[in-house]
């Protein structure tokens, strides 16, 4: 299937999911085609009938040059200029579905106009979805003050193929595309990585045989949030038909907050939901160009204005909200795989011991290790779930550049606190599927595919085993279902 792009509007979190993670193409309408060659003819006469305007990259040089107009004759020339000096970056690669998801919304600024730049790019730009190689970008080293080292590169093939004209490589390169996918991104692989988690916080309960008043649905309304009331109910779901012979007294209080931090995690999904909404459709180019029917009677061929568009401030808050909660969500499996191991706490048999004879002085059974694997990921989730603050920069001394943009390293936290919780949930689940099988009970029905799936992995402990590899390879299944299309749902 092709998606058709139209408006500003029409490039949306659902767009992401089909374009960037199901490897769908583009094609721009013939509305929004005109649209771009009407804006395109009224900014050329906006710049050729005053003399004196003053527009960045445009009617001046960039950079630090900015402050030099540049005549006429001068503007087409510089305008070729193939000095794509700030590709600079290299590291590892973003992933594919990103790098789609950038070009995705790079087409934003282009759709109703602001870009001023000529149909030929646009379509050149929705041609880069057409399912042939993308240019690597680089997701280390990206600290400009927007996002032109990734954009250079990302373009600079394009670019190099076309004569490029008055204002067309600014529009390549400026605007925040970037933060807007990467949000957008995390948001898509939120959605998952929350439900993955409710299925393996449920497991624990049934596994623990915690009081299912903790998630009665009284606490829908007593406690008032849309987010917790969600959570609850999806815990309700997944435990309908759990066993009997329950705790006949309070959880431990890790228990006990389950829907409370997950009702977390759907605030701070929602939150990034609609960062993302918002900055997939801006436009954020600089500088912006407003079309005569935007700018008013006073501006019969539009106005172009120097802006900050590029710097996308709601995107590293967002993502460092997911971050927090994914490593909130680590000391949680922490302290359930300790609880249901110890029999003494969780009155099941005692799980430390599985595999080892009793008179062996020998410590503990090797499902006894796993929590200290837990441990390990918490904290490199909490050192990964730090506040994203500005970073300041000074690229080559004392220039306009002077604060960078966070986006990038805002993701890169996220992600790294993500794919934690991926492996710390794959180790929470194997023990609690160890206590159902020593104590001969089912999960509930719709628990039984994930248990099933469990066992696929690290089948059911009778005597020590190396259990690393099994783990490992349990952890990146869940991860694989995490940015798996298929798991994802509104």
């Amino acid at each position: 299937m092709t998606l058709a792009l139209t408006r500003r509007a029409d490039i949306s979190l659902d767009s992401v999911r089909r374009v960037a993670w199901q490897g769908e193409g583009v094609r721009i309408s013939e509305a929004a085609l005109a649209r771009i060659a009407e804006c395109r003819a009224a900014f050329l006469r906006l710049i050729d009938t005053d003399p004196d305007l003053v527009i960045y990259g445009v009617t001046t040089a960039m950079g630090e040059l900015a402050d030099r107009r540049l005549r006429p004759e001068e503007r087409d020339r510089h305008a070729r200029i193939k000095a794509f000096a700030a590709a600079t970056a290299f590291g590892d690669p973003l992933p594919e579905r990103v790098v789609r998801g950038i070009v995705l919304a790079r087409l934003a600024n282009f759709l109703e106009g602001h870009a001023a730049t000529t149909p030929r790019i646009a379509l050149a730009v929705a041609a880069m979805l057409d399912g042939g190689p993308l240019p690597p970008v680089p997701a280390s080293g990206q600290g400009g003050a927007g996002e032109i080292l990734a954009l250079y590169q990302l373009f600079a093939a394009l670019s190099a193929r076309f004569d490029l004209e008055v204002k067309e490589r600014g529009s390549l390169i400026n605007g925040s595309p970037c933060a807007a996918a990467l949000l957008a991104d995390s948001a898509l692989a939120a959605r998952n990585r929350i439900r993955l988690a409710e299925s393996v916080f449920a497991l624990s309960i049934e596994a623990f045989r915690a009081p299912l008043e903790h998630y009665d649905a009284a606490l829908d309304t007593l406690w008032g949030d849309a987010h917790d009331a969600a959570a609850l109910r999806n815990l309700r779901a997944l435990l309908d038909g759990a066993g009997d012979g329950r705790r006949g007294y309070q959880a431990p209080v890790s228990y006990r907050i389950v829907p409370r931090l997950l009702g977390q995690a759907h605030r701070a999904l929602a939150a990034a939901e609609r960062a993302a909404a918002v900055s997939l459709a801006a436009a954020s180019d600089n500088p912006v160009y407003i079309p005569p029917d935007e700018a008013g009677p006073d501006h019969p061929d539009g106005r172009c204005i120097s802006t900050g568009g590029y710097h996308n401030a709601m995107a590293a808050p967002a993502l460092d909200d997911l971050a927090a909660i994914w490593a909130d969500l680590c000391l949680l499996c922490d302290r359930h795989s300790s609880k249901l191991l110890a029999g003494r706490v969780s009155h099941l048999p005692d799980l430390l011991m599985i595999g080892r004879d009793p008179s062996d002085s020998d410590g503990h059974g090797s499902l006894g290790y796993v929590p200290m694997a837990v441990t390990g990921y918490l904290e490199q989730a909490k050192a990964a779930a730090q506040r994203t603050f500005l970073p300041g920069t000074e690229a080559a001394g004392a220039g306009q550049d002077d604060v960078a943009a966070p986006a990038f390293l805002a993701w890169a936290k996220e992600e790294r606190a993500g794919r934690c919780l991926d492996a710390a949930l794959a180790m929470l689940s194997v023990i609690a599927s160890q206590a159902l099988h020593v104590t001969g009970r089912a999960a509930t029905p719709a628990l039984r595919a994930l248990v099933d799936e469990v066992r696929s992995f690290v089948p059911p402990v009778a005597e020590d085993r190396i259990l690393g590899p099994e783990l490992g390879r349990l952890a990146e299944r869940f991860t694989e279902r995490v940015f798996s299309v298929g798991d994802l749902r509104e």
